[in-house]
């Protein structure tokens, strides 16, 4: 298995990425190749993926924040293909970015997670996260 942070467009990324979004979400929708290489270029924004076998197995994203209170960080998007679960992968992508965030002097690392993923709850908690007591509010903006 061979994890990285991904920095160049390939066509085998796109594949992976029309491949991998829609088993994390139904309405996710895959990103373009032109897309893709502009969140690349987002240095506050680090894709990285697993690699099984040459075939890129799972990924996972983590952003960067800059605050007033400190740099933060959020894991956000973790998907491992089906094909490729149980064999430690989304561990291991956890952990990489755990160390990244450590690397980049995050003050703390946070993510969120649907409360029907108990085997996504069971592998944050192996990998030391806690439940944090917080109310999450969203809003999609609209356009005027």
């Amino acid at each position: 298995m061979n994890i990285y942070r991904t920095r160049v467009v390939t066509t085998e990324l796109v594949e992976a990425l029309k491949r991998l979004l829609p088993q994390l979400s139904s309405s996710a929708q895959t990103p373009d190749a032109e897309s893709i290489e502009k969140l690349l270029k987002n240095d506050n924004t680090h894709l990285f993926v697993a690699e099984e076998g040459g075939v890129i197995a799972g990924m996972l994203t983590l952003a960067v924040v800059e605050l007033p209170t400190g740099r933060k960080a959020w894991i956000e998007d973790v998907v491992v293909d089906a094909e490729f679960r149980g064999i430690k992968i989304g561990e291991a992508l956890v952990e990489k970015a755990k160390e990244e965030a450590t690397a980049i002097g995050a003050k703390k690392l946070y993510l969120t997670s649907n409360p029907s993923r108990k085997a996504a709850h069971a592998l944050y908690a192996k990998c030391g996260f806690e439940v944090y007591d917080t109310t999450l509010f969203r809003i999609a903006p609209q356009k005027k």
